[in-house]
Order: structure tokens, then C-alpha cells, then sequence
């Protein structure tokens, strides 16, 4: 078998989307299948993980060769605003533009169940549900970085933080005011802040923060993140699945999420805690608790791996064998 596994704007792409692409194409190395990051039509299936007009006019070419389509279900319109600049004006045109390009696959690939359930409204045509997986080999002795990384950034433990792109999507509010409300903790988001990409509102949230609030910015090595946090705290408003979620879980890190459908997988109590909006009283009981946040730590760590790719490889396989590739 011979894979088109396509991702357009591969140059720019950055975040979510590009990890996951480098996720599939890890796991297509290891079930040793040949594939070319070309729109090629010289191949027995054809992957598309970001649908701009190269990838949707190569989809029907596909299509009027036969040759199956399989396109990743990444964006949708409703985790596409209070991201970037200008989004929240391209979220309403994008639906129906995702209609139709979704509409020309043979099969959808959904990261999660909730997406799966949105995708279920946009188009009528099969779907499946292939978790974008979580790299456990590149988080490997993250704890070796953690003195270098509490020092670097000047955190005293127990460290709240977050990981991936600065949006406001991801509950950068709800991070900000949480810290405002606490100035005992240090708070500590690791990822690209990307300032000429951000509306005022969101530039305001980060100029506006704390003292105890610290935007890292870009970090050379992500394990110095889960190293030196201990509570990972992601009041996301919206999100597919959340892969820095998964890395923070299989690094045995206590988690406390937003309470949305997402992350109904997850179990609160037991792999996490969850809250609507007011998070401080969870984030004192993690502050005070150890043991708690062992215990969550663990049993996150244990239901994250599930989601390891040496896992879930087979599946990706799997999907091109639905089409019939």
C-alpha cells in the first residue's frame, strides 16, 4: 500500500494539526507503510489532513479516478473562533465550506467521540474515531529537566500550567483571573505567545496578568514543561480532543479541565477534576493534597497510556482498509 498523506500549508501550520500529522506518519513508519507528503494521485488512497483548495481539488480528483479519499475532521467552525486574528469572522463562512470539502471524502477520521458528534451535523458520510495519539517516547525523562526549567522561569512548586499555543479559546481568561485570585501559585503557560497573530482582547489578557502569571513562550524542549509543572490546568472552551492533555497525563500529572463534553471520557474524581468556571477551590485541594494528586496522577497516567501510538498504529491502517485502499 502506498499513502498520499497530505498536509497543506505544511509550512505554517503549527500547534494541534501539525503534531497529529507527525503523530499518523510516525505510526504509518511503524506499521511500515509507503507514503509520500505529496497530493499525489499515484497511490492507493489518498489523506488529507487540512482542507485549503489544493487539497480539495486533488480530493476530486481522487474521486473521479476512484482512488479512496480519507480526510482528518481537525477544524471544525466551532473550535475555530477566539483562536487567531480574524477568525472569529472566518468561523461563520467556514461551515458551510467544510461541508462541502468534508463531503468529498470516502471516510472521515474524527480525533474524538465530540468531534465526531459535530462532524455528524456537517455532512453525511462514514466516519470513525482515531484519537491522535500521544508520543510517550518524546516525553521520556521529563523529570531531569525540572530543576533547569523551575529556575529558568523563576517557579516555586506546586506549579499550575498549560501547554500549547497562547489563544483565547483555551480558556486564556479563565487562566489569567484563576492566577489574579490566587497569587500564592505560580501560574505558568508554556507555548508560543505569537503577539502579531493576536486580536487587542487577547494581547490585553497577557499584558494584563500577574506577577504570578509567567508566559514562557516557545521552549526548546516541552519535556522542561511537564518537568516543572505539577497541576495542569486546561479550562478550554472548545476543543477536539487536546493532545498536550494527553502528554500531560501520561507523564502522571494531576489534571483539572473545564467540565464540557470533550472530555466526558474522562472521569471526575478519578482521572481529573473538573469545574464550569470557578476552579480555585479544586486547585486548593490539589495545593494542599499530595496524596490527591498521586492518586490522580496515576490514574490519569494509566488510562493515558491507552492512548499511546504504539497503541492505537493499527488503527490508522485500519481506516485505509475501510475504503478499501
Amino acid at each position: 500500500m502506498r499513502v498520499s498523506h497530505y498536509l497543506e500549508f505544511e509550512g505554517v501550520v503549527s500547534g494541534g494539526i501539525r503534531e497529529s500529522v507527525r503523530h499518523q506518519r510516525q505510526m504509518l513508519e511503524e506499521q511500515g507503510v509507503s507514503y509520500t507528503t505529496e497530493p499525489s494521485l499515484d497511490v492507493d488512497v489518498v489523506h488529507f489532513n487540512l482542507m485549503g483548495p489544493r487539497s480539495a481539488y486533488c480530493a476530486k480528483r481522487a474521486g473521479s479516478r476512484d482512488i479512496p479519499v480519507v480526510i482528518h475532521s481537525h477544524v471544525t467552525a466551532e473550535d475555530f473562533g477566539d483562536s487567531f486574528r480574524l477568525t472569529n469572522l472566518l468561523a461563520r463562512p467556514l461551515r458551510p465550506y467544510l461541508e462541502r470539502v468534508y463531503g468529498l471524502g470516502d471516510l472521515l477520521v474524527c480525533p474524538s467521540e465530540y468531534n465526531q458528534s459535530i462532524i455528524g451535523g456537517y455532512v453525511d458520510i462514514e466516519t470513525r474515531v482515531l484519537t491522535n495519539g500521544v508520543d510517550t517516547e518524546k516525553l521520556e525523562n521529563h523529570e531531569s529537566l525540572r530543576a533547569e526549567y523551575l529556575d529558568r522561569y523563576d517557579l516555586t512548586p506546586p506549579v499550575v500550567f498549560m501547554v500549547g499555543h497562547v489563544i483565547k479559546r483555551k480558556g486564556l481568561e479563565t487562566f489569567v483571573e484563576t492566577a489574579r485570585a490566587m497569587p500564592d501559585l505560580d501560574f505558568a503557560w508554556f507555548g508560543p505567545v505569537s503577539r502579531s497573530l493576536k486580536g487587542r482582547p487577547t494581547k490585553r489578557l497577557i499584558d494584563s496578568a500577574p506577577d504570578n502569571c509567567t508566559f514562557t513562550g516557545y521552549v526548546d524542549d516541552i519535556r522542561g514543561a511537564f518537568g516543572a509543572g505539577d497541576i495542569f490546568f486546561f479550562p478550554t472552551h472548545e476543543e477536539n480532543e487536546g493532545i498536550a492533555l494527553l502528554e500531560a497525563m501520561v507523564t502522571g500529572t494531576s489534571v483539572v479541565v473545564r467540565d464540557i463534553p470533550t472530555f466526558d471520557w474522562l472521569e471526575d474524581g478519578t482521572h481529573c477534576l473538573k469545574a464550569d468556571d470557578d476552579f480555585e477551590a479544586l486547585l486548593r485541594r490539589l495545593q494542599a493534597d499530595d496524596g490527591l494528586r498521586a492518586r490522580l496522577g496515576e490514574n490519569a497516567a494509566t488510562l493515558g497510556s491507552e492512548y499511546a501510538l504504539s497503541t492505537v498504529a493499527d488503527q490508522l491502517t485500519d481506516c485505509y482498509a475501510e475504503v478499501g485502499a
